[in-house]
């Protein structure tokens, strides 16, 4: 009895092979197929180099140097797949294969997707400089830049006010004043304040609809940020919004004295918004399998994306929960402690 184990398994490899040569005589599995493969991508350390150029750069003050590093992650697509790739990523634990409209959907090309992706990720930078210039005491100012010709605030409002408030209620970004307007039906009467030539002034302001749409108050606005230096993030071939929280954190080391790292290596990912709410992405296995390759002691996942990552844990790769810039900032004051953040 004890050798028809052996022998099966042999049985069970011959006929294995034999249908997988069948296969490639018959051209099968060089065939495309619907479907494409998801791995894990390269990781960037955004307080570091790429292409001989540093990832985050600031002229006119002063940055710190970090001894760790915060390193975005990504997720590898392999759009044109044979049957035979598709076997060995779904035979592969680190990999994933997908319906190929899951990641191109009909009536887009692979060109609109990725400049689309390309769109969302300096999108993405845009956020994480708000949000971290927020964190480092630059607040947004909210500027009229237009008023719309017999709409709500005509007569009222000017170009150039900064607006500060709706009914006492702060207004930090530009998107605070949208939700704040749209939060009561068209006809409420709101109270706005504002500063104008460095002045401070309410006005009492009737928001309006047109054909059907949101309540609006007949302005069109602007965010500005003064800060006394330049900041920018210089960083291509990556697609999407996924880099917002790393880009947000690296920015912060950069221009603070403390080393967010401790020395160590930390990995994340996460959207961010201008109000630094940090929001789920797609991808987490493989961002996990990159960051352990990269040598990360710390993975710092978005909120809603916890249960995934759970299901997906890499051995001696801890992960913190983490729902706003704040939040990931003190799991790093945390880990700086040797203490343990809140966890998936």
């Amino acid at each position: 009895m004890g050798t028809l184990r052996p022998m099966r398994r042999r049985g069970v490899t011959v006929l294995l092979g034999a249908v997988i040569t069948a296969l490639l005589s018959l051209g099968v599995l060089a065939a495309p197929i619907p479907y494409v493969v998801l791995g894990p991508g390269p990781t960037v350390d955004t307080l570091g180099r790429q292409d001989d150029k540093e990832v985050i750069q600031v002229s006119g003050r002063e940055t710190s140097t970090s001894a760790g590093q915060l390193r975005l992650t990504t997720v590898g697509v392999q759009p044109d797949v044979k049957l035979l790739t598709a076997i060995a990523g779904w035979l592969s634990s680190d990999e994933a294969v997908v319906p190929y409209e899951l990641i191109y959907p009909p009536g887009e090309t692979q060109q609109e997707v990725e400049r689309r992706n390309a769109e969302d990720f300096a999108a993405s930078q845009t956020s994480a400089e708000t949000a971290a210039l927020r964190e480092l005491g630059y607040p947004v100012q909210v500027v009229v830049k237009n008023v719309v010709a017999g709409g709500a605030s005509e007569g009222i409002l000017k170009a150039g006010d900064i607006i500060t408030s709706v009914d006492d209620k702060p207004v930090p970004t530009a998107g605070t004043l949208t939700r704040l307007v749209q939060a009561q039906p068209a006809g409420t009467a709101l109270t706005i304040g504002y500063t104008r030539d460095g002045a401070p002034a309410t006005a009492t302001i009737v928001t309006r609809a047109t054909d059907g749409g949101p309540p609006r108050i007949g302005v069109e606005v602007e965010q500005r940020q003064p800060h006394p230096f330049d900041l920018k993030i210089d960083l291509g071939n990556i697609g999407g919004p996924s880099a917002g929280l790393m880009f947000a954190l690296g920015i912060i080391d950069k221009l603070t004295a403390e080393d967010l790292t401790g020395g160590r290596i930390i990995a994340g990912t996460g959207t961010i918004n201008d109000e630094g709410e940090v929001g789920p992405i797609g991808g987490i296995p493989q961002k996990l399998v990159g960051a352990k390759r990269a040598g990360a002691t710390y993975f710092l996942v978005p909120a809603d994306n916890c249960a995934e990552a759970v299901r997906n844990a890499q051995p001696g790769l801890p992960m913190a929960r983490v729902a706003t810039l704040q939040d990931a900032l003190a799991a790093l004051a945390t880990i700086r402690a040797g203490g343990e953040p809140p966890h998936c």
